[in-house]
């Protein structure tokens, strides 16, 4: 596999991403939450509020949602993407939320600061080529079936383009484990990081798909090298329209981030 752009050799320092004065790549961890799908306006601004005053950085939120079943609930699309937009004015938080479709790709970047590759479009070369000629960071998503080197084959499609700006994101991969949802690959954050100069956050809600799991995930990952993370966080998870079962509360983002910063700490950066 040849990846020229994203390279380490390409670059000899690491890239430093700054969005909407958040920093993403440098010694300070960052902190992504949100809920897995926007459900209505009070939802989304009343998490943004809470992990905004507890410490993130950064607001997720799926507008558009890929499902498994085509009877799943599958996202308000604009009117999320509005809500998301509300969320930003009243907080400051910079959105991160997922392009599904090329055509999309205008309307999303109305809205959002960052647009994300889910890792069910990892590799989806059109939309990764499109992508790659937006003026918008790029969140790339590992498929779950996907190698390193096919990860970052995908971000070298977005680089091919003229976008540099990505962040690849580890979010675990398909075993034969059934206790998780997935298996999150800690190893894989500090050996990507020694092929690519580009920043890797973990998102520990979709490796494990367990509440129980989502901040010794967190704390792995950090203790890793991890740039940050993207956890789901929801006011009430068993009432969630998707992936409940791994989002965690407000009281749980909490003490996430007091784990969190110790790790972040201990390994000679900060929260």
């Amino acid at each position: 596999m040849t990846y020229k752009l994203v390279s380490r050799e390409f670059r000899k320092d690491d890239l430093i991403l700054d969005i909407g004065g958040v920093e993403v790549g440098g010694d300070k961890v960052v902190v992504i939450a949100g809920p897995c799908s926007v459900e209505s306006v009070d939802q989304v601004l009343k998490v943004a509020k809470e992990v905004k005053k507890l410490g993130a950085h950064m607001l997720r939120g799926g507008a558009f949602k890929p499902r498994t079943s085509p009877y799943s609930f599958q996202g308000l699309g604009e009117e999320g993407l509005k809500m998301l937009s509300t969320a930003r004015e009243e907080t400051g938080l910079p959105i991160v939320t997922e392009v599904m479709d090329p055509r999309d790709i205008p309307l999303v970047s109305k809205y959002a600061d960052v647009l994300q590759v889910g890792a069910r479009n990892m590799q989806n070369y059109t939309l990764l080529k499109e992508l790659g000629r937006a003026n918008k960071p790029i969140l790339l998503k590992r498929g779950f079936s996907a190698s390193i080197e096919e990860w970052l084959g995908a971000a070298e499609y977005i680089a091919v383009e003229g976008n540099r700006n990505i962040i690849l994101c580890e979010r675990g991969i398909r075993t034969f484990e059934t206790h998780t949802r997935f298996t999150l690959s800690v190893v894989s954050i500090p050996y990507v990081k020694k092929l690519s100069y580009l920043p890797v956050i973990a998102d520990p809600s979709h490796a494990t798909g367990r509440r129980d799991l989502v901040i010794p995930a967190s704390r792995a990952s950090i203790a890793a090298g991890a740039d940050g993370l993207i956890v789901e966080v929801h006011p009430e998870p068993e009432k969630a329209l998707s992936d409940g079962a791994q989002s965690i509360t407000v009281d749980e983002f909490s003490e996430l981030i007091k784990e969190v910063r110790k790790i972040a700490e201990a390994v000679g950066r900060k929260l």
